[in-house]
């Protein structure tokens, strides 16, 4: 069981988030997580990193964490995007992608439990609930993401439980 134990509004500064995009079809056992592994296993997260300038401003808090990105539109294709959001501008190794996001304001949610995922409708629904108004690209899509920040997601607590962030962009 998982519930929402925090909300609150984050500011990020522009960035470019870089990764590899999949879609519905790629998931195993209905879910994204076997490329998650493909990515540890491939030391995929490392060659982002290696491009990024050290010394560049952070964009967030929390803006090491890697990121499970996700585009949803009506009667469109389902994105999912593995990757890490770097300083704007960072140069984007061979075989990756990336796409460019203005400074923005982030609602957050802190997902906790022992099965936190799936839970992106319960968080755009208390967004809501709590006032903010989450904001749709230019092409009326809708853009949300998981935040795996260390330790909170990493290390269980005591009760075996993990917190995820769950973010969306607002106004």
């Amino acid at each position: 069981m998982a519930e929402i134990t925090k909300v609150y509004k984050q500011s990020m500064e522009a960035t470019r988030f870089i990764g590899k995009k999949y879609g519905d079809s790629d998931r195993v056992d209905g879910g994204f997580g076997a490329l998650w592994g493909e990515w540890f296993a491939n030391g995929w997260f490392g060659v982002i990193e290696e491009q990024v300038d050290k010394t560049a401003k952070a964009i967030c808090e929390e803006g090491g964490a890697l990121i499970g990105l996700q585009r949803w539109k009506d009667n469109e294709p389902f994105e999912y995007w593995i990757g890490v959001f770097t300083p704007e501008n960072t140069t984007v190794p061979a075989g990756y992608r990336y796409l460019d996001f203005s400074k923005s304001e982030l609602g957050v949610c802190w997902v906790y439990g022992d099965d936190v995922f799936a839970q992106e409708p319960k968080c755009g629904e208390m967004l809501m609930e709590k006032g903010f108004v989450i904001l749709h690209d230019e092409n009326g899509a809708c853009w949300f993401f998981e935040r795996y920040v260390s330790p909170r997601f990493t290390e269980k607590d005591e009760k075996g439980h993990i917190t995820l962030d769950i973010c969306y962009f607002v106004k």
